[in-house]
């Protein structure tokens, strides 16, 4: 128990003679702390805790895992199965397209979609702990991938999409060993192969993170850094989707600026669009941009958005099939797309190095849209989800897959709010989706064989415009804050313009220089006490508030470290009007013309004066402590340098309103210790002035206590 505070508090300030209350300062006596357990106790006791094998503990476990087995047995078969059901196939039917769509963004066959959308659907209903949100493709990962497969096919000296037959030509262009000698790849079986290999390893580190409990990473993805990476991946998942609705055949550049640089090939051979795609694109853009806008404008009053996704595709896909698109006027199609399910396959050993960077961004950005929706619609329906088990479930969600040639997938905000819309009460609508997509698998697949490239560039573009809506969010946003706008646009410009990888970190470093800049630029402020009773604030922003003679009361608003901590002494000293070494300087200045001697240096070094009109007289100076979060050892040395500077002067510093860690952190840096001066520390502002102004009353006897 520490008394230090007891006895900075009442050492010169006894109480009035008619036994005034208020002029006794507060005394409050500190708690013994508690005794830091050693580490080998604490992991004595995780393991205690997680490792002990009684029954309920391991059905505890169990459940924990795969939360499927704790809400399974308790639902409500008559109240929710009939919204489950409706919103899973509402769903199922919206996957159907976007999944085959979404393979282009990936540089994929469209099988490979629709296999990633069953697999996750399945697995997040066994293992996710949200009831509401729709895991499958997402734009932005399928990009991702994209530009690594890409990356990995141009390393491995495939020819580029343009110069092939197509994805499933079956030409052998390279060879390739994988987990058998007598076994190689053409261009789709690499696209695949390094696709899974990435998707797996980001699954591992997505279930490492929740091994570790570092969930908490998502902390760090601010809104406006994760909402201006959506926006920049959009424009560059926008342009990389022109060449399939011109129906040019040009390679998706790779590396930085693959945005212009894409955008320099579409003009250059913008000669030779292909007339028959070009207009097949902008009668489906002419269809769907209206259409997505009535559904929504009207999402409240539908009970189910329309999906005329779906039937673009099925009416596109008969008008390429009888209007012979493909062989007469040379269109891009889908292909054929096998029905039922290939055997499994491990991911390629030895493409993990070369993926393993790019897979950490993927691991990272999926976890964090997921984690991120899930947490937004349980605060909407009133649960709670676990972060770490949700780093499990999107882990898993990529692991597994990954051995039946799909790649990476996440929570997607579009397909959630059609489900959350559309009555869906748990998971079980996931499941339904999955029963959708297999009937595609096993039945419908082949009927799409002729289904245009264009039209699913279409699709994806049209899906494109809740991120691009963000544009017009601008003026709003930069009214709202303007650092949270900077971030934005910072984000967003280098993940279009530059790399996608790089502008995920260049929004990480901005938020974080963004919190470090707000605490380089805290202002020190002179504060004021009002007339009607003893509270203080800023005397710029208040009418009525009053100073006291001879103290000046400051607060500053930021934790002081060795970032900031020389800006603070800056701050204080401009803020008071006093630099201690320029006030130094003119004294001994002084001194030497006029040959004073030391005491006459002692009366000038208590009255200087303040900046500002009028000048007043000061002899201390109190800091209010409560804005400052925290101190580290360069904090506590800034404020014994003040306190020493200020000292030399004839000007006690005095501390108020200090939190219980700055104090244990002062206490720790020896501020308080009789060999360096000492420190008062008072629990309130007007505690602290009236300590002041009695060591400088007339014939007081406190100068010779303090």
């Amino acid at each position: 128990m520490k008394d230090w505070i007891m006895t900075h508090g009442d050492a010169c300030c006894p109480p009035s003679e008619d036994g005034a209350e208020s002029d006794q300062p507060l005394i409050l006596e500190r708690l013994p702390k508690k005794n830091e357990t050693s580490w080998r106790t604490c992991v004595s006791r995780r393991l205690k805790k997680h490792c002990s094998c009684t029954s309920e503990n391991l059905k505890s476990k169990i459940q924990g895992f795969v939360p499927i087995l704790k809400w399974l047995p308790n639902y409500r078969l008559k109240d929710w199965i009939l919204g489950d059901a409706m919103s899973g196939l509402i769903v199922g039917v919206l996957l159907v397209p976007q999944s085959i769509a979404y393979s282009l963004l990936a540089s994929q066959d469209p099988i490979y979609g629709l296999y990633t959308s069953f697999f996750s659907s399945i697995i997040y209903a066994l293992l996710g702990t949200s009831k509401h949100i729709s895991v499958g493709i997402f734009g932005v990962l399928c990009l991702l991938v994209g530009q690594v497969v890409d990356r990995e096919l141009a390393a491995a000296g495939y020819l580029t999409e343009a110069t092939s037959l197509s994805n499933n030509s079956g030409a052998l262009l390279a060879g390739f060993v994988n987990n058998s000698a007598d076994s190689v790849c053409d261009r789709s079986c690499y696209a695949i192969t390094v696709a899974t290999t990435v998707t797996f390893t980001a699954g591992v580190y997505q279930v490492l993170m929740g091994v570790f409990q570092v969930g908490f990473v998502s902390v760090y993805l601010s809104d406006s850094l994760l909402s201006g990476f959506a926006t920049g991946a959009s424009l560059t998942i926008l342009t990389s989707q022109v060449k399939y609705l011109l129906g040019l055949k040009i390679p998706r550049p790779t590396g930085w600026f693959a945005l212009i640089k894409t955008w320099y090939g579409v003009f250059t051979n913008l000669g030779k669009t292909n007339i028959c795609d070009l207009v097949t694109s902008l009668v489906c853009l002419l269809i769907l941009i209206p259409t997505k806008e009535i559904n929504y404008r009207f999402k409240d009053k539908l009970k189910a958005p329309i999906p005329f996704e779906l039937f673009v595709v099925i009416i596109a896909t008969l008008a390429s099939h009888f209007g012979h698109f493909n062989t007469d006027y040379g269109s891009g199609v889908a292909g054929d797309i096998p029905t039922g399910f290939l055997p499994p396959q491990l991911p390629s050993w030895s493409l993990i190095p070369n993926v393993a960077v790019d897979a950490f961004s993927i691991a990272i950005v999926g976890f964090a849209i997921t984690v991120s929706l899930s947490e937004m619609f349980a605060k909407k329906h009133g649960y709670s989800v676990d972060a770490n088990q949700e780093m499990y479930a999107i882990g898993f969600c990529n692991i597994i897959p990954s051995f039946f040639r799909c790649f990476a997938n996440s929570a997607a905000l579009t397909k959630t709010l059609v489900r959350d819309s559309t009555g869906c009460h748990t998971q079980l609508s996931g499941l339904v989706s999955a029963l959708v997509l297999l009937l595609v698998l096993l039945i419908i697949a082949p009927l799409f064989y002729s289904l245009q490239k264009c039209v699913l560039a279409v699709i994806i573009v049209v899906n494109l415009r809740g991120a691009l809506r963000k544009f017009t969010e601008i003026p709003s946003m930069w009214r709202a804050n303007r650092i949270d706008t900077c971030i934005w646009l910072l984000t967003m410009a280098t993940s279009a313009l530059v790399n996608t990888e790089l502008g995920l970190l260049v929004g990480v470093l901005a938020s974080a220089f963004g919190v470090i800049g707000r605490t380089q630029r805290a202002q020190m402020l002179e504060l004021g006490c009002a007339s009607s009773r003893e509270h203080y604030e800023d005397l710029t922003s208040y009418y009525g508030l009053t100073t006291h003679p001879g103290v000046a009361v400051f607060r500053y608003q930021a934790p002081v470290y060795y970032a900031n901590q020389s800006l603070f002494k800056k701050s204080l000293y401009k803020s008071t009007g006093l630099d201690p070494g320029k006030a130094r300087r003119r004294m001994l200045k002084y001194k030497r013309q006029k040959g004073e001697n030391d005491g006459v240096e002692a009366d000038v070094s208590t009255s200087v004066t303040l900046d500002g009109s009028p000048p007043r007289k000061l002899h201390s100076l109190v800091m209010d402590c409560s804005a400052v979060l925290f101190l580290d050892s360069a904090g506590v040395s800034a404020l014994k340098e003040v306190r020493k500077d200020y000292g030399e002067l004839g000007v006690r510093v005095i501390l108020a309103q200090c939190s219980t860690s700055v104090l244990d952190t002062l206490e720790r840096g020896g501020y308080f210790s009789e060999q360096n001066g000492g420190g008062g520390m008072f629990f309130t502002i007007a505690d602290a002035v009236r300590h002041a102004q009695s060591q400088f009353v007339p014939n007081g006897d406190c100068d010779s206590k303090c």
